[in-house]
């Protein structure tokens, strides 16, 4: 599955082996008589930190397996940037993410139709997430069982993780098992993506399964430097394998599942995009399509930390004998900490009452520290972050070079707007409205950040701009629609270029209510049954022409 040569033709072409890109192999190879490439920029997924669910403390920004991607100083932000892990491996970000597993509220795909693409609403979309789905609780009108994605209930649950499902209760939240269901709204402990304590991502949901297909070869290590047009039609790929150049034909489509960094990077570098920018650094137009790099969007958290009266996750793994015995406890019996996602519970909450549905989103970690890979606190901790769940701002990505190499300029434009200040700092209020309840307060012994000097409306603000960081869900830059910014139509063809098409978190008109991985795993479910739908009616592929 790892070999090919120089002169190939293959039916299929799928650029990024990520959340996306891994559904698209295994559906599209689904029949033996269509030959099919999934390159990957990085490597095989054999570091063992990938497939142990907390490992992503080890594979965030670690060149290893993660792009180690910055923004440019954000004014939004006092003129921060910030790091954004995206995966560079086999599974993508699917392979670094936090495992929780959420598909997002029924109006945001509603909302997509609304825009104008035909086939996206909830009830569209449903039997697809349906189809993806293993869930350990059994299938229902909501949730499918024996699809490729393990869905399991977190293994370890904590004591002050239940008190905060109690004190949402005392709120006037609900208790909520089941985000993904009838509702959103409530609070609850998340599902992972994970099997018997192991991380499933893509790559060992959609990959490992059909490795043995004749059809399917699937490479890593293969920088992509642009797609090759002949007319208005793609035709292939160039790319560096092992310092050489190499050209891959598709007899019939290139899909590019490159996420929503590199799938517009990708596009411009092939002088598909924005005229000006293009010109600009000497790139010949193929085709001009301004939404190429726009309409960026990303949720942006605001952490509330506490330390703690009681013992928490920080004190086990500063002991150098507790944290044998979570790693023995692991070993043998594929539980304890080690089985944890980056986060363990979710509440979605309407900061006004007002509201139709929750305007932002808790993570609720039993744990304190400043970043990822930094180490925990030395003190007892809990976290409890905040994002606002349908920001408005708009950011932009901008090619800095015609190199490949060269990463494009992340500009995410975060807290543009008054309603994303306002909704952000109306959850950090109401974060602090849960520490006041009777069953947060036995658990809290002070809190350190933003901390008690930080009191008006305009405090919390400029402390979110000082301290807030992503919480990894960049979407938006290839949106999908039918207007004259949308990048793919609702069938996500890139508009003007036969062959071509747009299948990642990129295409994503409206940032979804949640995260993004199970609604990025759900477009490639649909955009593979669209790209079979539309080959059966198309006449039979012809041979690409060459490119010069």
């Amino acid at each position: 599955m790892d070999g090919t040569s120089a002169d190939a033709a293959w039916d299929y072409i799928v650029v990024g082996a990520g959340s996306a890109g891994c559904v698209l192999a295994n559906r599209l190879s689904a029949d033996p008589d269509v030959r099919v490439l999934l390159v990957e920029a990085g490597p095989k997924d054999r570091y063992p930190w990938i497939h142990i669910p907390v490992g992503y403390f080890k594979t965030m920004h670690n060149p290893r397996t993660d792009w180690c991607l910055k923004t440019e100083p954000d004014p939004g932000l006092n003129g921060r940037s910030l790091a954004w892990p995206r995966g560079r491996v086999l599974g993508g970000s699917s392979s670094i993410n936090g495992l929780l597993y959420i598909r997002g509220q029924a109006q945001d795909y509603d909302q997509w139709r609304q825009l104008g693409c035909t086939g996206w609403s909830y009830e569209d979309v449903l039997p697809f997430f349906r189809a993806a789905e293993d869930q350990e609780r059994g299938a229902d009108a909501y949730h499918g069982a024996g699809g490729p994605l393990a869905v399991s209930d977190m293994r370890v649950r904590r004591d002050v993780c239940d008190a905060y499902v109690a004190a949402a209760e005392e709120i006037g939240i609900p208790r909520n098992d089941d985000f993904n269901g009838a509702t959103q709204e409530g609070a609850g402990y998340f599902q992972l993506t994970a099997r018997n304590g192991r991380r499933c991502s893509a790559a060992v949901a959609y990959l490992r399964p059909v490795r043995h297909r004749a059809n399917l070869t699937v490479m890593t290590g293969v920088e992509v430097r642009r797609i090759t047009v002949a007319g208005r039609r793609a035709t292939g790929i160039e790319a560096r394998v092992d310092g050489a150049e190499r050209r891959f034909a598709a007899r019939r489509e290139v899909v590019l599942a490159a996420g929503a960094i590199h799938s517009p990077h990708l596009l411009e570098l092939s002088g598909i995009g924005r005229g000006g920018e293009l010109r600009r650094l000497g790139i010949p137009v193929v085709q001009e399509l301004p939404g190429v790099g726009e309409n960026l969007q990303d949720h942006l958290q605001a952490r509330a930390m506490y330390r703690s009266t009681r013992p928490t996750l920080n004190d086990e793994v500063n002991d150098p004998w507790r944290k044998l015995l979570i790693g023995l406890e692991y070993v043998l019996f594929r539980r304890g900490p080690m089985t944890m996602g980056a986060s363990q519970l979710c509440i979605f909450a309407r900061t006004d009452p007002a509201l139709d549905t929750p305007d932002v989103q808790f993570h609720i970690q039993p744990l304190s520290c400043d970043k990822p890979g930094e180490g925990l606190h030395r003190f007892s901790g809990f976290t409890a972050s905040v994002c606002q769940l349908r920001p408005e701002s708009r950011g932009r990505l901008l090619p800095r070079t015609p190199d490949p190499r060269d990463p494009p300029a992340i500009h995410p434009n975060y807290l543009a707007t008054p309603t994303d200040a306002r909704v952000l700092v109306a959850g950090m209020r109401l974060a602090r409205r849960l520490a006041a309840t009777r069953a947060l307060q036995p658990f809290i012994l002070a809190e350190i950040d933003p901390g008690p000097a930080v009191r008006s409306d305009a405090e919390l603000l400029e402390h979110a701009r000082n301290t807030a960081t992503t919480i990894y869900h960049p979407a938006g830059t290839c949106k999908m629609g039918i207007d004259p910014m949308a990048v793919v139509d609702p069938r996500l063809r890139v508009r003007g270029i036969a062959g071509l098409r747009v299948a990642d978190a990129s295409i994503m008109p409206a940032l979804v209510s949640g995260n993004t991985n199970a609604p990025t795993i759900m477009i490639g479910e649909k955009a593979a049954a669209m790209i079979l739908e539309d080959a059966r009616g198309a006449p039979a592929a012809v041979e690409p022409a060459a490119v010069a």
